[in-house]
C-alpha cells in the first residue's frame, strides 16, 4: 500500500509555505533590481557605516544629513571622482543605498517571522525544517557579504571590489534558487501527499551552473564597469576580439581583471549558456512541463536582446537593470524547469 510522504501531515501546511516562499522570491527579485539601480547610479559607497539596527533610520535633520555627507567625504569615491559634489547630490544616492539595505532587512524580517509562526504552529513538513533554516542563515550571511562588499571601497579603492560584487550578486541568486526549489517541492506535496522532494539531475546541474557562471561574468562586467569598453555589437570595434589590448600578468587574471576580456567572454559565454538552457526547456517540454519550457526559451530570448541592447546603447541605466531583472526571472524558470525534470524522472 501506497505511504504519503515522511513530510506529509494533518497539521502540516505546505501550501501555504510555498505561498509564503513565492513572496520571498519575488522580493528577492526586487532586491536584484534595486542593487543593479545602485550600482549603476554609483550609490553603493554613499553609506560608510554598517549599523544593522539603527541604520533602519535614515537621517531626519539637516545635522544628521550633514554627519553622513562628512562621513562619504572621507572616502576615496568622493576625494578623487566626486569632490565638490552637492548635499542634494549626496542625498540622491545614498536614497538608493539605503532602500537597498532596507529591503534586504525586510526581506530578513519577511522570511524569518513566518518561519517562527509556521514552526510554532508545527505546520512544516518534516524534512523542511532543516532547509528553511539554513536559508535563513544564508541570508543573514548575505548582509554580512554585502558589508564586506563595501568595505572594500572606503580606504583605497573608488569602487568596490567586482569579486566581492559577484560572490554577492550570486549568493543572493543562490538563495533565490533554493527559496524555488523548496516553494515546488511543497507545491507538489500539497498536490500530493506521496510526493518526495525532486532531486537535482546531472544535465540540469550543468545548465544551471552555466547560467551560473554567465551570472558571475555578468557581476564581473558590472564591477569592473566593462559594459563601457565597447559599445558595439557583435564586434568590438572592428574586431572579433580588439586587437593591441593590454594583458595582464599572470595570463589567467585577465579573465577576471581586465575589462576587455572580461566583457568578451560575458558576450560569447551568452550563446554557451543560451544553448545549455534551451536544452534544459527541451529536457521539460519532454515531461510535459511545456508551460515552463516555452517560458524558459522566451526569457532566453530576451535576455540575449537586453545583452545586446545594453551594450549597443552604452549601458543605458533602464535597459541594464532591466537586463539583471531578467537574468533573475530566468534564474526562476531555470530552476523550475530542472525541478521539473528531477520530479518527472522520479
Amino acid at each position: 500500500m501506497l505511504q504519503p510522504s515522511p513530510g506529509f501531515s494533518v497539521t502540516t501546511r505546505p501550501a501555504a509555505i510555498a505561498r509564503w516562499l513565492h513572496v520571498v522570491a519575488a522580493l528577492i527579485v526586487a532586491m536584484v533590481v534595486v542593487g543593479g539601480i545602485t550600482r549603476l547610479t554609483e550609490s553603493g559607497l554613499s553609506i560608510t557605516q554598517w549599523k544593522p539596527i539603527s541604520g533602519i533610520i535614515p537621517p531626519l535633520n539637516d545635522a544628521q544629513w550633514q554627519a553622513e555627507f562628512t562621513n562619504y567625504q572621507r572616502i576615496p569615491e568622493y576625494q578623487q571622482l566626486n569632490r565638490g559634489m552637492t548635499l542634494g547630490g549626496f542625498k540622491a544616492i545614498f536614497f538608493w543605498e539605503y532602500v537597498h539595505r532596507l529591503l534586504g532587512r525586510v526581506i530578513g524580517l519577511a522570511f524569518a517571522l513566518p518561519l517562527i509562526w509556521f514552526a510554532a504552529k508545527r505546520s512544516i513538513p518534516r524534512g523542511y525544517g532543516w532547509r528553511l533554516v539554513a536559508l535563513l542563515a544564508l541570508g543573514g550571511l548575505q548582509g554580512a557579504i554585502g558589508w564586506w562588499m563595501v568595505a572594500s571601497g572606503l580606504s583605497v579603492r573608488t569602487d568596490v571590489s567586482h569579486i566581492r560584487l559577484a560572490v554577492h550578486l550570486s549568493t543572493a541568486l543562490f538563495i533565490l534558487a533554493g527559496i524555488v526549489w523548496t516553494a515546488r517541492d511543497l507545491t507538489a506535496l500539497a498536490a500530493n501527499p506521496l510526493a518526495r522532494p525532486a532531486p537535482l539531475r546531472a544535465g540540469p546541474a550543468l545548465a544551471l551552473a552555466a547560467l551560473a557562471v554567465q551570472i558571475v561574468f555578468g557581476a564581473f562586467t558590472a564591477g569592473l564597469d566593462a559594459g563601457y569598453a565597447f559599445s558595439s555589437w557583435p564586434l568590438m570595434g572592428d574586431a572579433i576580439f580588439p586587437a593591441g589590448v593590454p594583458m595582464l600578468t599572470p595570463a589567467w587574471s585577465n579573465a577576471i581583471d581586465n575589462p576587455i576580456v572580461v566583457q568578451f567572454i560575458h558576450r560569447w559565454l551568452a550563446f554557451v549558456a543560451a544553448g545549455a538552457l534551451v536544452w534544459l526547456a527541451l529536457r521539460a517540454r519532454a515531461v510535459r512541463a511545456e508551460g515552463v519550457a516555452g517560458t524558459l526559451i522566451a526569457l532566453v530570448a530576451v535576455q540575449i536582446l537586453l545583452g545586446i541592447a545594453t551594450l549597443l546603447s552604452g549601458v543605458q541605466i533602464v535597459i541594464a537593470v532591466a537586463h539583471q531583472a531578467n537574468a533573475a526571472l530566468l534564474l526562476i524558470a531555470a530552476v523550475t524547469a530542472a525541478h521539473a525534470v528531477g520530479r518527472a524522472r522520479r
